[in-house]
């Protein structure tokens, strides 16, 4: 079985998981449900997946903390389905590593499009084989990875695209909203906040200083760029 077809339903509401099912069924694709955090951390050491719909409210591990063990361990989307639909919830979820966020009572055609979309980005991004590289940060996407110092470091899917966007074109400054279309070129997310919460965790790992960064540098009240010289210094347009 194709794993980019293979869906992990994460709920433990069996008549949401039941239409979720029925839903991607109908559309090609294979699923399987959790109804519990342990129980999906389980399906997913033993199954290739393709992609995961979490409920964040779980008997057990929430899921939160399940995102997160799914991030640091497989590279397949996340999608989290959820009642908590607080702006603060939502951005939190994106920086944890979710590729979309629907907030419940949804839509299960939407849904299933949203899955479809995200699939088929995910497909699509290997296209490119160049290596572009600042100093000892290093992202190549043929392999889809980041090495700082020769050690690889370990982003988020939305962490890669933003570094990716920004280092393709040194110098050039991306507005916010030019880099949330590059996260999520399907829409339906309208926080640029979000952009911010990703720089700031992208910065931690590649060593910037968010007061003094050599690499991703701030356009104040526009946006970002990435360095186009060695120490070059914070960009500062009001």
């Amino acid at each position: 079985m194709d794993a980019a077809t293979f869906i992990l339903i994460v709920e433990d509401d069996k008549k949401t998981s039941e239409l979720l099912s029925l839903y991607l069924k109908r559309e090609g694709f294979e699923t399987l449900v959790a109804y519990s955090g342990r129980q999906a951390l389980n399906l997913a050491a033993r199954n290739k997946l393709g992609f995961a719909i979490l409920d964040l409210m779980l008997p057990d591990l929430d899921g939160w903390e399940i995102c997160r063990r799914f991030r640091n361990s497989f590279a397949f989307p996340i999608l989290i389905l959820s009642a908590l639909g607080t702006t603060q919830e939502r951005i939190r979820g994106f920086a944890i590593g979710a590729d979309d966020y629907v907030v419940k009572p949804f839509s299960p055609k939407e849904l299933v499009a949203r899955v479809k979309a995200i699939l088929r980005r995910a497909k699509a991004e290997p296209a490119e084989k160049d290596t572009f590289t600042r100093g000892d940060l290093v992202l190549d996407t043929n392999k889809q990875n980041v090495t700082l110092g020769g050690k690889e470091i370990s982003l988020t899917r939305s962490e890669y695209r933003l570094l990716k966007a920004l280092v393709t074109v040194p110098g050039r400054v991306f507005c916010r909203d030019e880099l949330l279309r590059d996260l999520y070129p399907a829409g339906g997310v309208v926080i640029d906040r979000v952009v911010d919460v990703h720089i700031a965790s992208l910065r931690q790992k590649i060593g910037d200083d968010s007061s003094n960064p050599r690499y991703v540098l701030t356009a104040r009240g526009i946006g970002y760029r990435f360095a186009d010289d060695e120490g070059a210094a914070q960009v500062k347009l009001e």
